[in-house]
């Protein structure tokens, strides 16, 4: 299943690292908010059916509300449904990793650091092909890092870690040709890649850090094509090749995908005939699972559904769930300056609407996301109090207050900030006087889900900011994200988003000074030092680096640029036709080589 990061994505059955921007899930319904308990694992009993394995069909929902936008090159992907759409053919991932994602011996490639050499070594298998045959080369993995990097690239993935490799800084710059640092002792056609480092970082034995890329890319497939062009090319859209376990048959387009086993895997062979997945929207999901028109959904590290699907779906015969806490978080971010093409950086701009701090922490304590999330939640959400969600043991605050309700704290920061009502109006201005009105972008959803932003919108309102929603309605999820994305957007104040997170937590790609991700453009030089010292020569020390991320958490709650909203489990339903159904991190690489079906017909 793939573990993502796609900055706006966060995976595809290796659950893994991409860092990506991902839709809202169904967080709503009232009930209870006893905490929920689930396995990794569905342990069917049932023998399997060789017959309806090898002929049947494995159905699975895609949950979005908007179409996937079908780049299947995860390093241009930055929307977590189309690793979602593209899952079955392993998103082309190069490492094997266990269930603290450090990366193992085992996979398509295999890695060696020497720290006193200050290299990355990375050995691919004999047996490894590309779906149409082809054999996996070095080049393919150092072609990765040209697309990566490349000054007219549309990834949203570079980030200025990568220029910690020789030669990268002045390739992506185009003044050098190709990146020095990384070299193919074999040739191009070799077997061998080695990455030479100018230091070297403890994150980079894990998979989805933020030095080494996890995914390759079929040099032979798309290199005629400028690297400004591939992200809508032929090879890329309409007849890409993949490294998993599966080949793709069809797309059609934003809708749907179908796959068959790949007899080049290099691995444990596919064992179900084929597998469709097709988009569903947040409010059809759950009575598409009960009528059984689904086995499950696509597995999502991130969580696809939520709260509302929860107390739907919870106790439907014929499904087992299966869950773990989610690899992602929702929060709000405020627009406080641009991104500067020229120099790949993010700028505060100190005449922003939202640059006042207090201004800022007024508006997270004037919210109860407490209640929200056990209202609406159903065990499956809380509030999130750090930007470092739970699934990262140990590196979240777990004792971080957050912003907590607290209405007469946010009335006071307000006054004392000069926000204040003038001339008997309803709502406050800003300190000159002039009015002020707070534009808030959130994504269009389920009812309930759409019913929290007026909750939100009240409580702003009780405090005396006027607080409206961008066009007085809830934004198409793709369009939101393409808002902004651009280098600088003046349409959204404040925003409610979703991230898909790498499985390596750190934070460089998402809030570090070049990060395109950076979506709201918070960068001071605080900021940047600790996001630095999360990965310096200080954190091969584990203390050091705990204590580094747990000082950065409350740093960032303090600025209030961004702000954790909700932390959740993502869980799904199975239904109990499948067998060796197991999204624990260690299963990633033959997540989809694992399943067989008891039955012809679902349960």
């Amino acid at each position: 299943m793939v573990k993502t990061k796609n900055k706006l994505v966060v995976a595809a059955v290796t659950f893994l690292a991409v860092l990506t921007l991902a839709g809202c899930s169904n967080n709503s319904s009232s009930s209870s908010n006893a905490a929920v308990k689930f396995s990794t694992t569905y342990k069917n009993s049932d023998a399997t059916d060789k017959t309806a394995t090898k002929n049947g069909t494995l159905k699975l929902a895609l949950v979005s509300n908007s179409p996937f936008q079908g780049i299947t090159d995860p390093q241009l992907a930055s929307n977590a449904s189309d690793s979602m759409a593209f899952a079955p053919g392993n998103l082309n991932n190069l490492f094997k990793y266990d269930k603290n994602y450090k990366i193992i011996s085992g996979g398509l490639a295999d890695q060696k650091l020497d720290r006193s050499a200050k290299t990355a070594t990375i050995t691919i298998r004999k047996n490894g092909k590309w779906s149409n045959g082809s054999p996996v080369i070095a080049k393919d993995i150092e072609y990765a890092y040209e697309v990566l990097g490349n000054k007219d690239s549309t990834s949203s993935q570079y980030s200025s870690d990568f220029e910690n490799i020789e030669g990268m800084a002045a390739y992506h710059k185009g003044t050098a040709d190709t990146i020095s640092g990384i070299t193919m002792p074999d040739g191009e056609n070799g077997k061998v890649a080695v990455i030479h480092f100018q230091k070297m970082s403890p994150s980079m034995q894990f998979v989805g850090n933020s030095y080494i890329s996890q995914y390759i890319e079929p040099y032979e497939h798309i290199k005629n094509i400028p690297i400004a062009k591939l992200a809508s090319s032929a090879p890329v859209r309409k007849n890409p090749i993949f490294t998993g376990a599966y080949k793709l048959d069809k797309v059609v387009e934003g809708e749907s995908t179908s796959w068959s086993p790949n007899k080049f895997y290099y691995g444990k062979k596919a064992q179900i005939g084929h597998i469709t997945i097709n988009v569903v929207s947040l409010n059809n999901i759950d009575k598409a699972l009960q009528s059984k028109k689904y086995d499950s959904v696509v597995p999502f590290p991130a969580a696809s559904l939520g709260g509302t699907d929860y107390k739907n779906l919870k106790n439907v015969k014929g499904f087992t769930n299966v869950g773990e806490p989610s690899l992602g978080y929702s929060y709000f971010a405020f627009n406080l300056g641009h991104f500067d093409t020229k120099t790949g950086k993010n700028v505060e701009d100190p005449s922003k609407k939202m640059s006042n701090k207090s201004l800022r922490q007024a508006m997270m304590y004037a919210l109860n996301v407490d209640q929200v999330s056990k209202k609406f939640g159903n065990g499956v959400k809380q509030r999130a109090n750090t930007l470092i969600p739970p699934v990262f043991q140990k590196y979240y605050d777990k004792n971080a207050a957050g912003y907590a309700l607290n209405i007469k704290k946010a009335n006071k920061l307000l006054d004392d900030a000069g926000y204040k009502k003038r001339n008997g109006s309803k709502w406050r201005s800003d300190p000159q006087g002039k009015p002020l009105t707070i534009h808030f972008g959130a994504m269009s959803s389920n009812a309930t889900t759409e019913a929290t932003y007026q909750d939100y919108l009240q409580q702003w309102h009780k405090v005396g900011l006027n607080v409206k929603l961008v066009n007085g309605k809830p934004i198409e999820t793709n369009s939101f994200y393409d808002t902004l994305q651009k280098p600088s957007q003046n349409t959204m104040d404040l925003w409610l988003g979703v991230w898909s997170l790498s499985s390596e937590p750190s934070q460089s790609q998402l809030y570090g000074e070049t990060a395109p991700f950076n979506m709201g453009h918070f960068a001071t030089a605080k900021n940047t030092q600790l996001i630095n010292k999360m990965n310096d020569s200080s954190a091969w020390n584990d203390k050091s680096r705990t204590k580094t991320f747990k000082d950065w958490q409350e740093y960032m709650n303090s600025q209030a640029g961004v702000v954790g909203e909700q932390f959740s489990y993502a869980w799904q339903p199975v239904n109990n036709r499948v067998k060796g159904f197991n999204i624990s991190p260690a299963n990633d690489v033959d997540f989809y080589s694992n399943l067989t079906l008891t039955s012809s017909s679902m349960k």
